[in-house]
């Protein structure tokens, strides 16, 4: 097992410096030991932890979700449909979200429609559709 200094973890894995300090404190990654210099020194496999909650958060896990998952790897009674049930979760909160990014369009295009784009601002429909006392005037 070779002892990889922060910035060698940091480089390997894609990430800063202060990422690394950050999932250590978030409890992510473990605290590593320390050389006699007070390096941290820490192990190949410190690496692939951090590409694997890098990947997590790309598929849209949040630190707690990948906490989680974390601990179901680590986990010798953990089953494969523990984990399934948050990727399933996963998948219906990103749906929610792109709907709601849907609605946000249509929203957005309608408002684009009644805006030729020639009135001044003071005027302009897409602000008075933002702004809430125009429409209670």
């Amino acid at each position: 097992m070779e002892s990889l200094k922060i910035g060698q973890v940091a480089r390997s894995a894609g990430v800063n410096l202060q990422t690394i300090r950050y999932y250590e404190r978030r409890g992510l990654v473990p605290q590593p030991p320390r050389s006699g210099a007070n390096y941290r020194l820490y192990s190949d496999e410190t690496v692939r932890r951090v590409r694997f909650i890098k990947r997590a958060q790309e598929l849209g896990f949040t630190l707690k979700e990948i906490q989680e998952l974390l601990s179901l790897r680590a986990a010798p009674r953990a089953r494969c449909a523990d984990v399934r049930r948050r990727a399933e979760a996963k998948v219906r909160d990103i749906d929610q979200k792109l709907r709601r990014l849907e609605s946000m369009r249509r929203a957005l295009g309608r408002l684009l429609a009644e805006c030729s784009g020639e009135a001044p601002a003071t005027e302009c429909p897409i602000l008075e559709a933002l702004d809430p006392e125009e429409e209670e005037a």
